[in-house]
């Protein structure tokens, strides 16, 4: 069971992290500089547009398989099941 904390304990602690950290100061008083910050997201979105070339190929390989109908064994049937069960759709 934890007891109680005193606050010179608190205190303690506070000021022996403060002096571990060597370039720690204070904040900073009568400062008025703006700091804006510019942010291009464009080449993102973009990115996230366009799906990932491994993901159609393993769509089109998966295609193929579902066709072939090697995939309709009793075995997978049960597996997908527990993985839609578990995982969800």
């Amino acid at each position: 069971m934890i007891g109680k904390i005193q606050v010179t304990q608190l205190r303690e602690l506070l000021e022996e992290l403060s002096s571990s950290q060597p370039h720690a100061g204070g904040a900073v008083q009568n400062n008025n500089d703006d700091v804006s910050v510019q942010v291009n997201h464009n080449s993102l979105i973009e990115k996230a547009l366009k799906p990932p070339q491994a993901d159609e190929d393993i769509v089109k390989a998966a295609r193929k398989l579902v066709i072939s109908g090697k995939l309709e064994s009793p075995k997978n049937c049960k597996e997908a099941a527990e993985n839609i069960a578990q995982f969800g759709i």
